[in-house]
């Protein structure tokens, strides 16, 4: 889960800030713009600029700039911040980040049954990544200036009809991987957070927002067999795993 940026790759550097890795493709997308400066060693945009409503425009521009060229996987019409280290820069359109290799931070909800089986989700078709691929109960990215505990009990609610009093006993939010990872679209820069919880006896997670198809649980053997087999999403794989190795290690399981 670690690998190198895309061959022909340039680091992105925006208002200064080293922050991300831009494609080839992005790179000759951007160069029109008199506020990008493709170099041999880097892709800049709005040298000079702080963080504030105007790099907020470019960084748009920026967005739609590669939607026209053909840049990007599907338009969310969701805000996703651009940081570099802990400083915020700006935001842009999420179907931007891997194309320009930016951060995203993953919120991941493990839930299991009182008799120790896994909840698990299959992802819609109309999804645009990983479509019918299986899935941890609740998965997705924060967004903008979203609190990450907020955007997991969110991603509950949408993904999963699950109110806070059903997640009683929740473990916080724990960072267990930054991924790096290639992908057609562009660079996969990605922080995985994960936190689980035994849901109670009858409760039936279901779906509201449209983007999963089906809700199981499995038992560890089967979950495991569906990761060995390439059913699962690799975040999703990396996320369960862990999981269950730390329940094995308490003796849980």
């Amino acid at each position: 889960m670690q690998e190198h940026p895309p061959e022909l790759a340039r680091p992105l550097y925006v208002a200064d800030r080293c922050c991300g890795w831009a494609t080839h493709a992005a790179c000759d997308a951007l160069g029109r713009l008199p506020a990008a400066r493709v170099q041999a060693d880097a892709l800049r945009i709005g040298s000079g600029l702080a963080a504030g409503p105007e790099l907020d425009a470019l960084l748009a521009s920026v967005a739609q700039t590669l939607r026209e060229a053909d840049c990007l996987r599907g338009w969310r019409d969701e805000l996703l911040d651009v940081t570099a280290a802990d400083e915020h820069l700006g935001v842009i359109e999420r179907a931007a980040m891997r194309p320009l290799g930016l951060l995203t931070r993953a919120v991941h909800l493990n839930a299991w049954t009182p008799d120790g089986r896994l909840w698990i989700a299959r992802r819609a078709l109309s999804k645009s990544t990983d479509p019918g691929m299986w899935d941890t109960l609740v998965g997705g990215l924060a967004g903008s200036r979203e609190d990450l505990e907020q955007a997991l009990l969110r991603e509950c609610g949408e993904e999963a009809g699950l109110e806070s009093a059903q997640l009683g006993g929740r473990s916080p939010l724990r960072t267990i991987l930054r991924m790096h990872r290639r992908l057609p679209e562009g660079y996969q820069v990605e922080d995985l957070l994960t936190s689980t919880c035994v849901l109670p006896a009858g409760t039936q997670p279901a779906n509201r927002d449209g983007e999963v198809m089906e809700i199981a649980h499995v038992s560890v053997n089967e979950a495991s067999r569906r990761i060995a087999d390439g059913e699962f999403t690799v975040e999703a794989s990396l996320v369960i795993l862990e999981d269950i190795m730390q329940r094995r290690a308490r003796g849980e399981i």
